[in-house]
């Protein structure tokens, strides 16, 4: 018989408004406490004490309007958030600060999250939906200057970039952008040239989320629709479809693959977390604890297996923590 699947380890409550993102900043080394940022409807940022499992700080910077982006950028002091404000701000959390220090206007009203990615020490590439709707941007942080401007060709009808993930196979390598788009293509970018290097059509709705694991050349992605779609990138760099998985209910808004690849999770419409394993897409658990949708599903990034944690975040207000999987 399989174990039935367990209760969060805890919850976090106090955040007075659908959660929207989540981010980990853990550490390995002692007395580096284990962070939690999540970003929420209200417009705040909260960073989370997960030894105490209460909020340290609280940051207001999209003026009320809902945080969907939280990313920190090479240490817990340095962050990144993006909201509906339309703006990407740039914060500096040292010395109990909490003010943005500087910010990008995106002009896109979109849900698009976007995507970071570092290239050298203190540089960064980040990707946003841009003010043209078909449109992907590519800044260099943080020097804020474009490095591309990705348009679909002409008649293309991709409709709007959904969800993005800029990533390299290692450190010298030429940077490439992943994007979903609205009418269900997953689209492989060549940044320098500012070209498609692939196409493929996905799904039937639009591509709410994607990960890729570059080790494996081989990504997932969802969509409103019943099913995962896993497909992979040949040496070619030609997107294929690898595989699809039923699900037994409609709609993700998230997944997200474990730094370690072993498995990875999905946040549902129908207020349930699904883990799989990542090597043959093997259904683990179904986690039901929320009340509401699960708009966000986050892995930590502990050093050691067994303190590994997941985080999910709900429209019912509240992140729940667990810890599953964590032996090697």
């Amino acid at each position: 018989m399989a174990l039935p699947p367990p209760d969060p380890q805890f919850v976090l409550r106090g955040t007075s408004a659908a959660v929207h993102t989540l981010h980990f900043s853990c550490g390995s080394q002692e007395p580096d406490v284990p962070t939690l940022f999540s970003g929420s409807e209200n417009g705040f940022i909260h960073v989370w004490n997960l030894k105490t499992h209460r909020v340290d700080t609280a940051l207001d910077g999209h003026g009320r309007k809902s945080v969907y982006c939280v990313e920190t950028m090479g240490g817990k002091n340095k962050l990144l958030s993006q909201g509906r404000d339309q703006r990407i701000c740039l914060w500096d959390l040292a010395e109990g600060r909490t003010s943005v220090t500087d910010s990008v206007f995106t002009e896109n009203v979109g849900f698009c999250r976007c995507s970071l990615l570092k290239v050298a020490q203190e540089r960064w590439l980040v990707a946003m939906a841009a003010k043209a709707l078909e449109e992907v941007q590519v800044l260099e942080l943080p020097s804020k200057m474009s490095v591309c401007t990705l348009k679909p060709e002409v008649g293309a009808k991709l409709g709007m970039p959904m969800c993005l993930k800029l990533w390299q196979l290692n450190c010298g390598s030429q940077p490439l952008l992943l994007a979903g788009y609205e009418d269900g293509s997953v689209v492989l970018w060549n940044l320098s040239m500012g070209k498609v290097f692939s196409q493929l059509v996905c799904h039937q709705e639009p591509v709410m989320s994607l990960d890729f694991d570059s080790e494996k050349a081989k990504g997932i992605s969802g969509s409103s629709e019943k099913v995962l779609s896993i497909w992979s990138l040949n040496e070619q760099q030609n997107l294929q479809v690898y595989k699809t998985h039923k699900l037994v209910n409609a709609g993700i808004t998230d997944i997200t693959i474990r730094p370690d690849k072993k498995i990875l999770a999905t946040a549902g419409w129908d207020h349930r977390i699904r883990i799989f394993g990542w090597k043959k897409l093997k259904p683990l658990a179904v986690l039901d604890y929320h009340t509401a949708t699960v708009h966000c599903v986050s892995f930590s990034d502990h050093k050691t297996p067994s303190e590994r944690l997941l985080a999910a975040g709900s429209k019912d207000h509240r992140i729940s923590i667990w810890s599953i999987y964590t032996q090697t």
